[in-house]
């Protein structure tokens, strides 16, 4: 698969949780980024309302009917459905594809269907009832509900929990639902390494999650608990599986990258996600708000909350930023504030200038050099002596038809100098000359980007 780009958003936290506020100018920001796929959480109708259910409304987890819309995210709860493939039919015309959940592991407590369940919940999900797979009826009913969805102009399924289900039954599931809808991407939710391998060239997934290695590291480094060493290790292990991964620093499970809990600011962010955008062909994960620095303020935890209806704070001032027109005629300081990207006496807003460096970041990712291209960790041959620090730096090099980039990350809170070596297996791998070394300087947590 090649290097995709997806945005997740949950619906019922933009604007005022509708689907048809998912409008034309809101998905024509999206793709003024150069993303390929939306994915929007929480669509199948779940339990809500009920003694059992989680918070308010409750986790789209635990779905109730596979075959309807959420009522509380329609304008008209009569025209759900409509209102849907309307969304779909304005997401295709955007230029985007859409991605939805399939949750393979359980459903809610007061689910009435044809898939089997089990009277017992896994963990301390007690919103949901496991899924009973030694029944061939939950794999026939699965492929059913996923097709259906599919002829609505679904593009595409984000697994839930993968690992908990039989990867034999699932692998038949997804290899009828690809012979009847060949386009279709099904993306695992995967956290073992040792799985990854079997996930995807056995049971089918296109992109797996690389939670446990690149995340996981990228959050340690970060947190100063983890070297930077471990990303050769992680690339290493996952070999030719590393075009399958999807990357990501933010997800609706993890706590915001801008919070508190975890980097606290953008600008301890650059290092991590140039690492996690350009150093291979591997997909990336956006979550709404991230691109604008969005730090779950709301939140006592760090996370945008599935299971109430919240107001992310970055979200609001999107929800009139990508509403120009009318926002600078509503009169609102902080509406003008958001539409123009400035402030009222002319200055760049914080979260405008956060939005510009995504956009040239991803801009970049999507060159062919980044996106097609080669890649070579240059960690190996550079130490100390050159000011290269190998717990808390990074640099590797992009090569493709002559052109060669040299990428140096820095996770480390100070600024860098260092003289990085080439090696001359480098340039026979480039086929061209190259020089012996390069002096480059990165400020604290950022990156930088040299022509070789």
């Amino acid at each position: 698969m090649n290097k995709s780009f997806i945005y997740q958003i949950l619906p019922r936290i933009w604007r005022d949780g509708k689907l048809n506020s998912i409008d034309d100018a809101f998905l024509s920001y999206l793709r003024s980024f150069g993303l390929d796929y939306v994915w929007f959480t929480g669509i199948p109708r779940h339990a809500t309302g009920e003694p059992f259910v989680k918070g308010n409304p409750g986790s789209p987890y635990a779905v109730c009917d596979w075959y309807d819309v959420n009522p509380y995210l329609a304008s008209d709860p009569e025209k759900r459905m409509e209102e849907f493939d309307a969304l779909v039919r304005r997401t295709h015309e955007a230029g985007l594809k859409c991605i939805i959940d399939c949750i393979p592991n359980h459903v809610a407590c007061n689910y009435e269907g044809r898939l089997k369940v089990h009277p017992w919940c896994d963990g301390d999900w007690t919103d949901t009832r496991k899924l009973d797979w030694s029944d061939p009826a939950t794999a026939s009913e699965l492929i059913r509900i996923l097709r259906f969805w599919a002829d609505r102009g679904v593009d595409g399924f984000r697994c839930d929990m993968v690992e908990l289900v039989p990867a034999e039954m699932l692998a038949g599931v997804i290899a009828a639902v690809k012979r009847t809808h060949p386009g279709l991407i099904f993306i695992a939710e995967a956290y073992e390494r040792g799985n990854y391998r079997h996930l995807a060239m056995e049971t089918g997934f296109d992109l797996l999650y690389d939670k446990s290695g690149e995340y996981d590291i990228l959050r340690g480094i970060l947190d100063g608990r983890r070297s930077a060493r471990e990303l050769s290790w992680n690339w290493q292990f996952l070999g030719d599986l590393q075009p399958r991964m999807l990357n990501f620093l933010e997800n609706h499970d993890e706590q915001r990258l801008c919070s508190d809990a975890f980097a606290g600011s953008p600008d301890r962010t650059w290092a991590a996600l140039a690492f996690a955008m350009l150093f291979n062909p591997a997909s990336f994960l956006l979550y709404a708000g991230q691109e604008a620095g969005e730090r779950a303020s709301e939140s006592s935890d760090g996370r945008t909350s599935i299971f109430n209806f919240c107001k992310p704070e970055s979200l609001e001032w999107l929800s009139f930023f990508v509403q120009e027109a009318g926002a600078v005629s509503s009169g609102s300081g902080r509406r003008r504030k958001a539409a123009s990207g400035k402030s009222p006496d002319g200055a760049a807003s914080p979260e405008a200038e956060v939005i510009e460096r995504y956009r040239k970041l991803i801009a970049l990712a999507r060159e062919p050099l980044f996106s097609e291209g080669g890649w070579w960790d240059l960690c190996y041959c550079n130490g100390p002596a050159d000011g290269f620090d190998s717990d808390r730096h990074f640099v590797f090099a992009r090569f493709r038809s002559g052109e060669v980039k040299l990428v140096f990350c820095n996770f480390s809170p100070a600024a860098a100098s260092a003289c990085i070596r080439i090696p001359s297996e480098l340039a026979e791998a480039a086929g061209r000359e190259l020089p012996p070394a390069v002096s480059v300087s990165v400020p604290a947590y950022d990156y930088s980007i040299v022509n070789l």
